[in-house]
């Protein structure tokens, strides 16, 4: 039985996951969302980036998971990247839905030169959170009106200390065995980072016709994906 442990992006918690759990339990496996600190139900919790990479870490230790796959999101793609080379031998795959990675030293918003300033400056508007994004926000990402509001009513202010602190990683990230999945409405290529990782021999690309939250736009499909990923490493 693989295990499936499931970490969404900024202003997310496990709620997201909602509509991509029942095609993997239906498929015999386990399903761990993680809610973040700082994030959705656990508000109050205080957080920086690496709280959120032992929240991941923890969320696979405690109950002694094995042949676990790490789901990471947007955001999430740093610290459960982070985590996987953590939890040593119980990491089947790592897969990174439409994700920034983790650089050794480098941040989230130190990892997009385009848009640091403004994140930054959000943050520091919004008592150190990064304000959820508005509707027109979230334009031409294959949402229909009902999955869109799903996505803005449960959306919380993300913890700005996450996006600003620095990745410590002990090994290069192309070591892992990894999928990372492109949504195509969002980017059409994936960033020079991760097109670099894809030369590896453990990492593979898959592509969505989506945009960026395909747990919301695609959550059958995105389930699809993640137990073919599940099945490629089990076969190696």
């Amino acid at each position: 039985m693989t295990q499936f442990v499931l970490v969404a992006g900024a202003w997310l918690g496990s709620w997201a996951w909602r509509d991509v759990e029942p095609g993997l339990r239906a498929a015999g496996h386990g399903v761990h969302p993680l809610t973040l600190s700082g994030l959705a139900d656990r508000q109050e919790a205080a957080a920086g980036q690496q709280t959120h990479v032992q929240d991941i870490v923890d969320a696979v230790e405690r109950p002694d998971l094995r042949d676990v796959v790490l789901v990471g999101h947007s955001y999430a793609g740093i610290p459960v990247g982070q985590a996987a080379e953590r939890i040593g031998d119980r990491l089947a795959r790592v897969v990174f839905v439409d994700s920034d990675v983790p650089a050794d030293g480098e941040s989230f918003v130190s990892g997009r030169p385009d848009g640091q300033a403004g994140v930054e400056a959000a943050i520091a508007a919004h008592g150190g959170c990064w304000p959820p994004p508005a509707a027109a926000d979230c334009a031409d990402q294959g949402l229909t009106e009902e999955q869109l509001a799903r996505f803005l009513d449960g959306s919380t202010p993300h913890p700005g200390a996450t996006l600003i602190e620095p990745a410590v990683l002990a090994r290069p990230l192309g070591l892992l065995p990894a999928t990372y999945i492109k949504c195509l409405l969002d980017r059409p290529e994936p960033s020079p980072e991760v097109a670099e990782l894809l030369t590896g021999e453990r990492w593979r690309l898959v592509t969505m016709d989506t945009g960026h939250w395909p747990m919301f736009s695609q959550p059958a499909e995105l389930a699809r994906i993640l137990l073919e990923a599940a099945g490629t490493d089990a076969r190696r």
